[in-house]
């Protein structure tokens, strides 16, 4: 092999390492702002807290929507992980309770989280947070609609809009997190059918 191959192959991956490098910071000084200031934090902020430049902001994550997808993936991954371990258990209408209690209770401690469910932007895989977060919610709806034990008319995305209606009120509030709980109590009373 040509000595000018070896360096061009070395200094290949010198730069992806580099890129991944650079990806990582701007991740972490995104998850630091979002904690912070919320979906809104400014992008030129988080490239500064990372020390790079906007246009290397801009090639690891193509937009507001991407970025919050990233910092975001955790939280997606462990509502889907509830979502199919409640869709396993006994009282679907329970599981859906719970997990749209678990929904809420992410979204409390995850500032911005809200906002980002309703935006459905799309990761650099084609699925976004909100769509994964869709997805396992629908599963265990299905479920609750299929014992009878939510009314017919719901969605999923009737069900999301509320809880994330009633943490985008409560996000910034001293005791946020146990107001949305109670507001959640009254909304989740009127999804189950009524006894005639």
């Amino acid at each position: 092999m040509p000595e000018g191959s070896v360096t061009s192959s070395r200094a290949g991956r010198r730069m992806r390492a580099d890129a991944r490098r650079n990806r990582d910071r701007i991740l972490g000084a995104a998850v630091s702002a979002v904690a912070e200031q919320g979906a809104e934090a400014s992008l030129e902020e988080i490239a500064r807290r990372a020390g790079v430049g906007s246009a290397t902001l801009h090639r690891h994550f193509s937009s507001r929507q991407a970025l919050l997808d990233a910092v975001f993936q955790d939280t997606a991954e462990d509502l889907c992980t509830a979502a199919r371990d409640l869709a396993a258990g006994p009282e679907p209408a329970d599981a859906l309770d719970a997990w749209l209690r678990a929904v809420a209770r992410h979204a409390a401690s995850s500032r911005g989280l809200a906002a980002s469910l309703m935006s459905g932007g799309h990761d650099a895989c084609g699925a976004s947070v909100h769509d994964k977060i869709v997805r396992a919610g629908g599963q265990v709806l299905a479920r609750a609609r299929e014992a009878g034990a939510v009314r017919a008319d719901i969605v999923i995305m009737d069900l999301l809009m509320l809880v994330t209606g009633i943490c985008l009120i409560t996000e910034r509030r001293p005791d946020g997190a146990a107001e949305a709980d109670r507001l959640l109590d009254i909304a989740l009373g009127g999804i189950h059918p009524t006894a005639t």
